[in-house]
């Protein structure tokens, strides 16, 4: 085990996963899902090493400068690297009311696919972003056709809040349109 790259990141514990700070052995296995086609069909595609490795520099920024961000998820009982998930803030101006900006998101590896694991790492986190930041909304997004992770959204108890442009995509992009998702604390 390497050392850890986010030291205080709270660690979350769920019946089989756990949601803890990043270390320097996750960046090869979070680069090999960030290079796998289908897994980022939805995300822009296949990502190289120095691209995953500087998207994992920024969710370490995101830690740093805003008390959340995506947190490693590994299973229990193995150990065994899962994916990504948290709350992070947008980075870009919202076309649509927010209070607070903050998004839950996750990018898991395809072979962990269908067992509910975003599912129960998500719920883990939103209990962490309601009760521990105080936050009053959590927003999520995808494009229309990610059947997968509107599932996820809707196991949240999430409600379907509209559609948008993504502003960070290509006018031209496949995937710029997005639906949006909200859930808020109460």
């Amino acid at each position: 085990m390497s050392a850890s790259l986010t030291p205080g990141i709270p660690e979350l514990l769920t019946p089989r996963l756990r949601l803890r700070g990043w270390r320097e052995d996750d960046r090869a296995p979070f680069a090999a899902q960030n290079a796998d086609a289908e897994t980022m069909r939805y995300l822009g595609g296949p990502m190289t090493r120095e691209a995953s490795d500087a998207y994992l520099d920024r969710t370490l920024r995101h830690w740093a400068e805003d008390r959340c961000g995506k947190w490693a998820v590994e299973l229990t009982e193995s150990g065994a690297f899962v994916g990504a998930l948290g709350l992070q803030r947008m980075r870009f101006e919202a076309p649509f009311p927010c209070a607070a900006g903050i998004e839950i998101a996750w990018r898991m590896g395809r072979a962990h696919w269908g067992r509910g694991y975003a599912t129960e790492a998500a719920r883990a986190a939103v209990a962490f972003g309601f009760g521990t930041l105080g936050i009053l909304d959590i927003l999520a997004f995808t494009v229309p056709a990610n059947r997968a992770s509107r599932a996820v959204m809707e196991r949240l108890g999430m409600h379907l809040d509209g559609e948008f442009d993504h502003p960070l995509l290509p006018e031209d992009s496949p995937l710029r349109r997005h639906v949006l998702y909200r859930l808020a604390q109460g």
